[in-house]
């Protein structure tokens, strides 16, 4: 039976339809995730911009979207699942055609912000309407891993088509094609979604938590880049004031005494480490391929293939080896792989050659990345209720958004603070640094804390 109390009946024929436009957006959201990666250099070539500046490009979508997911999973709650989705994909839409057709890159990176704050509306509001449409648990479940399939797919595909698409278009093109796809969205999901029943407000928005869950990794991020430690102390204090905020308001976004239990606090932690050093590795792989190896940007993209076919593949394997070895083991795989790459790429010589010195390390990374993150996503939901299930995944999407986006920030201040390749080097190292960390705080955990306890 469905449980949301706004649902109406949707003919069984059009749910299929509906899913299929729901994760199309999704689609696209994800694809943006990466899509920027391999044009990158082309972006900063044409802006005049240092490295620094250009992970602005790639952190200021993750940092909005991770920052604000928790509180678009309220909205959505309260005003209106496919009223919230509508809203999301028109301001995605709205900020990709403003990054398309930026003049600098301020008004890029502003664009890609604004995106960010699409796919915290757009995103739970799809999640939601997917329970809705397909109210029994087994159909749920699979429309559930159909949109989150296509979604893995998207961070795929964004990293092969930028590559196509800045060489043989222009890299504005990696933004102006979500245009007339979001359009179609818009157009089309009034036919298929149900309406939106009568909403009844019975809660206040935590709004100066999802400022202070914003601001503060946004002032940590600058702090980072800009050398400016005033900016990384703000940065401190705001989340200081979050955690004071969350403690004494009565609708937090995120109860506190959800950290007390201590297997989903360690899979977050966990999670943190993991997505800092595989958005470095994203990242600087990229430049590294460019601007070392002397890679257009269509074979950098393509070379990106092996990436993809390994992440891939492992992803249809995580299910069994969680069966035959439990979570943490599984989580445990996955740090040791990821690991094992880092380490390759920390040895990355001056002139160096993509079969030897790039792709052992790259395939280590995806296979990591392939059964690491989503061994992580399964313990960060162990437990779970209906009343605490979507806050638990908001909190996991968000830590690897903004792990990912803080871990990138510190260490693409590592690779800009040394010349050259030894920077790559050194950042590499470090990420290295903290996946072993991650390494001794799973090991570390016990009883209630492991995983698969």
């Amino acid at each position: 039976m469905n449980t949301f109390p706004e649902a109406r009946v949707c003919p069984p024929d059009r749910r299929m339809p509906a899913l299929a436009l729901l994760s199309l957006l999704q689609f696209l959201i994800a694809v943006d995730v990466t899509v920027v990666n391999v044009a990158l250099p082309t972006i900063g070539g044409q802006f005049h911009a240092p490295t620094a500046s250009l992970s602005w490009v790639v952190t200021g979508y993750t940092l909005v979207g991770g920052g604000l997911l928790l509180l678009g999973g309220r909205v959505t709650d309260l005003l209106g699942r496919r009223r919230m989705f509508l809203l999301g994909a028109a301001l995605f839409a709205l900020a990709s055609l403003a990054a398309g057709l930026a003049p600098d890159l301020p008004t890029l990176i502003g664009a890609r912000f604004a995106q960010g704050a699409g796919e915290a509306l757009a995103s739970p509001a799809a999640m939601s309407l997917i329970a809705l449409l397909f109210p029994e648990p087994r159909e749920r479940a699979k429309a559930l891993g159909i949109w989150g399939g296509i979604s893995a797919s998207g961070l795929v595909a964004g990293v092969l088509l930028s590559g196509v698409i800045t060489e043989l278009l222009h890299w504005r093109w990696i933004f102006g094609i979500n245009v007339p796809l979001a359009a179609l969205v818009l157009l089309i999901t009034p036919r298929l979604v149900p309406a939106d029943g009568p909403r009844v407000r019975t809660e206040r928005l935590d709004l100066p938590g999802a400022v202070l869950l914003t601001a503060g990794p946004l002032s940590l991020v600058y702090g980072v880049l800009e050398s400016a430690p005033w900016a990384i102390a703000a940065g401190a204090l705001l989340l200081i004031a979050f955690v004071a905020v969350e403690a004494r308001t009565k609708h937090p976004l995120v109860p506190l005494s959800f950290f007390a239990h201590r297997t989903r606090a360690v899979a977050n932690a966990v999670t943190i480490l993991l997505s800092a050093a595989l958005s470095t590795a994203f990242f600087l792989l990229t430049l590294y391929m460019q601007d070392v190896l002397s890679l257009g940007p269509l074979r950098a993209g393509l070379a990106f293939l092996p990436f993809c076919a390994v992440l891939l593949l492992v992803i249809t394997q995580v299910p069994r080896l969680i069966g035959a070895i439990g979570v943490k083991h599984t989580a445990l795989v996955g740090l040791a792989l990821t690991a094992a790459g880092l380490a390759w790429l920390a040895r990355l010589p001056d002139e160096g050659a993509y079969a030897v010195d790039v792709l052992p390390g790259m395939v280590g990374v995806a296979a990591g990345m392939g059964v690491g993150l989503l061994a992580l996503q399964n313990a960060a939901l162990q437990g779970v209720g209906e009343h605490d299930a979507g806050t638990a995944a908001g909190v996991q999407r968000s830590v690897d958004q903004l792990g990912g986006s803080l871990g990138l920030a510190v260490l693409v201040g590592v690779a800009v603070g040394d010349a050259g390749v030894d920077g790559f080097r050194t950042a590499f190292l470090y990420a290295l640094i903290g996946v072993v960390a991650a390494v001794g705080l799973l090991l570390a955990a016990r009883d209630e804390a492991a995983p698969d306890s």
